[in-house]
């Protein structure tokens, strides 16, 4: 039989074929004929046939479409992928499935985040602390025990309003994919806050984590997502890329799946998060000042100050960084802080703690405006600092001290450690300004010990900050000895505040004209 008969004869079994079964069907290939081999010109290829219009089928384009961003999505692990625009494919599939699962499946995944985040604190704590090296140990354990503090499902509701002319429904809605960045100062806390606001809003996220502590974010996603696809069948609600680094952050800015940005760092990654083109949610840094006026209980000042700034070797974003005290009680608030936790420097030792804990340009010296932190010791323990600073303190010394001008590089930069610079001021107005000068404008956080009611106006006024904490540690304002609620992204330069789940929502509107009115 020739190749030419042969494929004719195969392209009218297709077409019978094709017609009892209701489809068209590709023909068969015929087996590649030899280069001398000439077909026949009296043999041409069946016309097509006037067959009937195929039964409709439920397989349509956009269902193989959606099927292969499944199979794209595949490809990562729980999550875990290496290139970012997979895991903005995972993450809107994920999201589609999730919208067809509903509130409930929100609120699964809210408890399981939640639940996952308090059992494995000590374990996740541990290895966000190796990986990272800065902070403590007991306060990286705190912050992921208090994530059932975060927000969920239950912050989404609608709001209603009705009238001679009938009713308006305004809902909060999700927006889809959002991408996000950690910080490497809270990675797991961070992360694990995030998605809880984020899911119970109903959307889908992509993470890119700071690269100092990528190992242990990769990590609680991957475990987040596997229990997360046990109990809703949902495998990529929480996508991170395993090695981040600035190009995935720009490939998840621009790919079209993602809506929102949500960016939890430095100046940098703000300022580069705000220019790409897309609204940006950014919790950016923060120089907190403390003022302590002469009305207060200095006892329970100096407690609260030594809570705060100690807290995580005072990583914290709202930590404590600089204290301005009137001058006629800071004798006092220093004893106060002596006795219970604090070591205070002489002089000649700050001058060598400043010297090791910043920078300084070729022929400045210390106390130069333009310093530069030294990464070395960002977050580490009160020994660390203590024996840069030549003097040996007992073990549980809970942070470092010492009298300082307004101008020192201690009080100007956000300097993320165990150390609080005092400065004396002879008045409320001095201190409020002094204040302002060293929050430098993030318009982050603030902190008065005050019992005088105009004085804590007046600070509140002058410095205009998210947060504003009177007679408390910095930690009380994210509900924890306070009245509120907890979130480790705080957007100040963007304006939402503390985050929540409404944060990432849009508000829709729907409205019946003249009906359904009941009264």
């Amino acid at each position: 039989m020739s190749a030419v008969n042969e494929t004719m004869i195969r392209d009218v079994v297709s077409e019978v074929l094709g017609k009892l079964n209701g489809r068209s069907f590709s023909p068969v290939s015929a087996p590649t004929t030899s280069p001398s081999a000439s077909p026949s010109p009296r043999v041409q290829p069946p016309a097509p046939a006037s067959a009937p219009a195929p039964a409709a089928s439920k397989s349509c384009a956009c269902e193989h479409k959606k099927s292969s961003k499944a199979n794209v999505a595949l490809r990562g692990k729980y999550g875990v992928f290496q290139d970012a625009n997979e895991a903005c494919e995972a993450a809107q599939e994920a999201y589609l499935q999730l919208k067809e699962k509903g509130v409930e499946a929100r609120r699964k995944i809210e408890e399981i985040v939640k639940t996952m985040a308090e059992k494995n604190a000590e374990p996740w704590g541990k290895m966000e602390l190796e990986e990272t090296k800065i902070g403590r140990l007991d306060h990286k354990i705190a912050k992921l025990k208090i994530i059932k503090l975060v927000p969920g499902v239950d912050w989404i509701r609608p709001d209603g309003r009705s009238g001679d002319h009938g009713i308006t429904l305004e809902e909060y809605t999700p927006f889809g994919v959002i991408g996000a960045v950690t910080p490497s100062t809270h990675s797991v806390p961070t992360l694990s806050g995030n998605i809880v606001n984020i899911v119970a809003a109903g959307n889908a996220v992509v993470f890119n984590a700071h690269p100092s502590a990528a190992r242990c974010a990769a990590h609680a996603v991957r475990a987040y997502n596997e229990a997360i696809y046990r109990e809703t069948g949902i495998e990529n609600i929480v996508t991170i890329i395993e090695k981040p680094t600035l190009d995935s952050f720009a490939a998840i800015c621009k790919n079209d799946n993602v809506r929102l940005l949500l960016v939890t760092g430095g100046p940098a990654v703000v300022k580069a998060a705000m220019q790409t083109g897309k609204r940006a949610i950014c919790a950016g840094p923060g120089n907190p000042p403390v003022l302590v006026d002469d009305t207060c209980c200095t006892k329970r000042a100096a407690k609260a100050i030594i809570a705060g700034a100690a807290f995580d070797n005072n990583l914290l974003c709202i930590g404590e960084k600089e204290v301005f005290v009137l001058d006629e009680v800071a004798d006092k608030l220093m004893q106060q802080m002596s006795e219970n936790g604090a070591v205070k420097l002489n002089p000649a030792q700050l001058d060598k703690l400043t010297k090791a804990a910043f920078t300084f340009k070729e022929g400045q010296g210390g106390g130069c405006a333009h310093a530069s932190v030294n990464r070395d010791f960002i977050g580490k323990d009160p020994e660390v600092l203590a024996r840069a600073a030549g003097v040996n303190i007992g073990r549980d010394t809970q942070l470092l001290f010492a009298e300082t001008d307004a101008k020192h590089p201690f009080v100007e930069e956000e300097q993320m450690m165990p150390f609080l610079p005092i400065v004396r001021v002879k008045s409320v107005e001095e201190g409020i300004e002094r204040s302002l000068e060293a929050e430098h404008g993030y318009k982050h956080t603030s902190i008065i010990h005050s019992h005088d009611v105009e004085n804590m106006s007046a600070m509140a006024r002058a410095l205009d900050t998210t947060l504003f904490i009177k007679n408390g540690a910095c930690m009380t304002g994210l509900g924890l000895g306070g009245e509120g609620y907890l979130s480790y992204s705080i957007a100040t330069p963007t304006g939402e505040g503390v985050s929540n789940p409404r944060t990432f929502t849009r508000v829709r509107r729907c409205v019946m004209v003249d009906q359904l009115k009941i009264y």
